[in-house]
């Protein structure tokens, strides 16, 4: 109805004047001024006819004809025509330029970058155990960064050790088909983050110069591509706080991430500060701590897992910053996180946020304990819809793939420990799980480095084109 009646009442403003060609500026402005309300109510194919009908009167002021070129760009693209489009924002960009209106211009730059699939990122993350490559680009959705991943590598079992012999050669294979892949998108050199993560920094002794050199040595020569090996705890939460939390619901929400050989987390004060929580237990470091060897059964490890979780210090897994026992909702992210969401609720794959109840844990843990099988083998015929369905699908494959039956009963008894841990500081508290939380240090990255460039590109007043 809102749109049958905008529709009617457009026809009566094309009747009455704006069915010709605007005669002056004024009118031009009038014209450009209701093609973009039109555009708001999903009527872009008439905001540009009447935005052609304003440019012939605009060419007079380089300010206006820019600013009807980006809209007629924007139209077209909102049309799904991207060559149309680039044209019109090409344009749009070179008279931005020789205003020197930075700002623009750098802002009409990144939807040309996106148009022609160029606003691309990639963030390879070399941990002590693994190697995680991520190739993705991103838009501000529904509260939270809606990721349109291309590519994800998760090669596990990589141990690092820096030595005379070959038992770095996983590693460099690791990291050489990360770069292949990289290069195949032709992703620039200053949206591509290489890091060792923090568990490298300050997990078990290695010589971290000589394995710098040796997977540096990979590296292409000539670019200004590098590792960064400076990555802390505490900057590591940070980036993925950034990356997964909204910024609009930093006042009300904290992170958490249950990873292999740590649990982190923490929250932004009202000054933009980080705060940061960091528990030295993970699920693989827990899983090593109740079988050492590896040579438990199931039965056996099942009880020895409970009596080490039950066994932790209150303490152990209790943040003691009162930022984040004010905040009642907590953003989750981590492999056991992800299983239980994809093995409980197959039906949300397509869901960013899912929220998980005590009764979810308890059910999983359940399983876990009593039900591999049922709980590894959800039914998906129940899902109506085929997109979805095999999206859950995929991911189930995925947790199959990463996590066994070990690591979920040590998993889920460290998430439910956790959990009793912050709801024991600040009543209970609300726990979300976001989706695509494990690439949320570069998705963090990703949004400084954005912020880096507009206010620098602004502080130099040149545009930033690359």
């Amino acid at each position: 109805m809102k749109h049958l009646l905008f529709s009617l009442l457009f026809i009566g403003c094309l009747s009455t004047g704006f069915a010709q060609k605007a005669q002056s500026l004024t009118q031009a402005i009038q014209y450009v001024k209701l093609a973009i309300t039109l555009r708001e109510v999903d009527k872009s194919d008439e905001s540009i006819s009447l935005l052609k009908r304003a440019l012939p009167a605009t060419k007079n002021s380089l300010y206006w004809h820019a600013i009807t070129n980006e809209l007629l760009g924007l139209s077209y693209n909102d049309l799904n025509d991207p060559t149309t489009a680039l044209r019109y924002l090409e344009q749009a960009r070179s008279q931005y330029a020789k205003l020197r209106y930075v700002a623009s211009a750098w802002g009409v730059n990144e939807v040309i970058r996106n148009i022609s699939g160029k606003n691309l990122y990639a963030g390879i993350q070399i941990g002590a155990s693994d190697i995680k490559l991520a190739i993705f680009k991103t838009q501000y959705e529904s509260d939270f960064y809606e990721k349109d991943i291309r590519s994800v590598i998760d090669i596990p079992d990589v141990t690092l050790v820096a030595d005379a012999s070959n038992s770095l050669q996983k590693g460099r294979v690791a990291l050489k088909e990360c770069l292949d892949s990289i290069r195949r998108y032709n992703i620039p050199n200053e949206r591509v983050f290489i890091v060792f993560s923090s568990d490298v920094r300050n997990g078990k002794p290695i010589d971290k110069n000589r394995l710098y050199d040796q997977l540096a040595a990979l590296l292409p020569s000539g670019t200004n591509l590098r590792i960064d090996t400076t990555i802390s705890v505490g900057r590591e939460a940070e980036l993925f706080t950034i990356g997964a939390i909204p910024r609009k619901v930093w006042p009300s929400t904290s992170a958490l991430n249950i990873g292999g050989s740590s649990v982190m987390g923490g929250y932004f004060d009202t000054n933009k500060k980080f705060h940061y929580v960091n528990f030295p237990i993970g699920i693989n470091t827990l899983t090593d701590q109740i079988d050492p060897k590896r040579t438990m059964t199931i039965d056996a490890f099942k009880r020895e897992a409970q009596r080490v979780v039950k066994a932790l210090p209150d303490a152990s897994l209790t943040p003691q910053l009162p930022g984040i026992q004010q905040r009642q909702t907590v953003g989750v992210g981590g492999a056991i996180a992800q299983a239980l969401v994809t093995y409980l609720h197959p039906e949300k794959a397509m869901t960013t946020a899912v929220a998980i109840s005590r009764a979810d844990i308890e059910q999983f843990k359940n399983l876990a304990l009593n039900d591999f099988s049922a709980l590894t083998k959800p039914n998906l015929n129940e899902i109506a819809d085929p997109a979805t369905r095999d999206k859950a699908a995929r991911e189930i494959g995925q947790i199959q793939n990463q996590l066994n039956q070990k690591q979920l009963i040590a998993g889920v008894l460290l998430l439910e420990a956790t959990v009793n841990g912050y709801n024991s500081k600040g009543g209970a508290k609300r726990f979300v799980f976001i989706r695509d939380a494990d690439i949320g240090w570069v998705t963090g990255k990703f949004l400084e480095t954005i912020n880096y460039e507009y206010e620098s590109t602004i502080a130099k007043g040149s545009l930033y084109t690359r």
